[in-house]
């Protein structure tokens, strides 16, 4: 039997319980198609968005499917000439603990003599790919620039702070908590940190951390704290805008920037951008993260719960702040 975590309707902003648990046999592995066995899944802020029935990216999850989610997983089974027994893959392969898919989809080869198959939805995944595009290709810091990052203790954030301090860029990093800012001071070793739960200003705390104003703003969250940097980014500034967290429970409500108008005034570039713009030179990011993290340039921290039955708490705890790293589920 697999146990597999479907929607029971589309997420509209007022609740997280759209989820149900179902125990069915395993299908038969029809041409073109594999059997796996999920090792671990991967719990993403965009999960809302790929549940709620609005214009995206990617088509909604319909109520009564499987919870879309990246997962790494091994070929038990396959009639696919792509895959063989004893291969591991990863990408888009549901919120299950097996299953069949068709390799027509997202999915991927992976090569576990480089890295634990876990390693490839954190800082050797698509979280790192992220962040190495959106700091490397869009935002392309210079020595000494500053560069301000939100959600910097979370997944891509990390990832992203971290390239940026490669480049020579002086990092201030935006977290709630004592914890999660006490890791960017004293382990990730930004230069400035923030916390927003402990300031009664983000924009004041912003402009004390970054007495020269901003020139690179990798985005995470949005609202207040993307209106606070509009007021402090420098002439031909850069906002690349990776996630909006703040606004993701917002339903069809997301508020957009006061001050986007500085946009004009200060020839602001923002650039927004997704994985599938970049899909064809993940080899090229994978390298550069593999070999950072081997060198120890680039520390990937990973939170880790049991069992897909943990779908819900893991799900609710992304959008609360209270992973640190990587947010990922062991399959039973």
């Amino acid at each position: 039997m697999v146990t597999q975590v479907r929607t029971t309707q589309f997420y509209d902003g007022t609740t997280d319980h759209i989820f149900e648990m179902t125990h069915d046999a395993v299908p038969e592995v029809g041409e073109g198609q594999i059997h796996i066995k999920m090792s671990h899944i991967s719990i993403d802020p965009a999960m809302r968005g790929w549940a709620s029935n609005k214009r995206s990216y990617i088509e909604p999850v319909q109520p009564g499917e499987i919870m879309r989610c990246f997962g790494v997983a091994e070929v038990v089974e396959s009639k696919s000439p792509k895959f063989a027994k004893g291969d591991w893959v990863t990408g888009f392969l549901g919120a299950q603990t097996e299953g069949v898919i068709s390799t027509k989809g997202f999915v991927r080869k992976i090569d576990t003599r480089y890295a634990e198959p876990k390693d490839y939805l954190g800082g050797l995944g698509m979280t790192g790919y992220t962040a190495y595009f959106g700091i490397k290709d869009i935002a392309k810091p210079k020595p000494g620039q500053t560069v301000v990052v939100s959600a910097a203790s979370g997944a891509v954030g990390s990832i992203a702070a971290q390239i940026a301090k490669l480049q020579g860029a002086r990092v201030v990093g935006i977290a709630g908590g004592d914890d999660k800012c006490a890791y960017l001071r004293d382990v990730l070793k930004l230069d400035a940190v923030v916390d927003y739960k402990g300031c009664d200003s983000i924009a004041k705390a912003l402009k004390e951390a970054c007495p020269d104003g901003i020139d690179v703003y990798f985005d995470n969250v949005g609202g207040e704290t993307l209106d606070a940097v509009f007021t402090m980014a420098n002439h031909k500034a850069t906002i690349v805008v990776c996630g909006g967290i703040s606004q993701y429970g917002a339903g069809n409500d997301v508020k957009g920037p006061k001050n986007y108008l500085s946009i004009i005034s200060h020839s602001i570039k923002m650039q927004g951008f997704t994985m599938a713009d970049y899909a064809h030179r993940i080899d090229e990011a994978f390298m550069y993260l593999a070999t950072a993290k081997k060198e120890g340039s680039i520390i990937m921290r990973e939170h880790l719960l049991e069992g897909i039955s943990s779908f819900q708490e893991a799900f609710e705890m992304i959008y609360a702040g209270k992973n640190h790293g990587k947010l990922l589920i062991k399959v039973d």
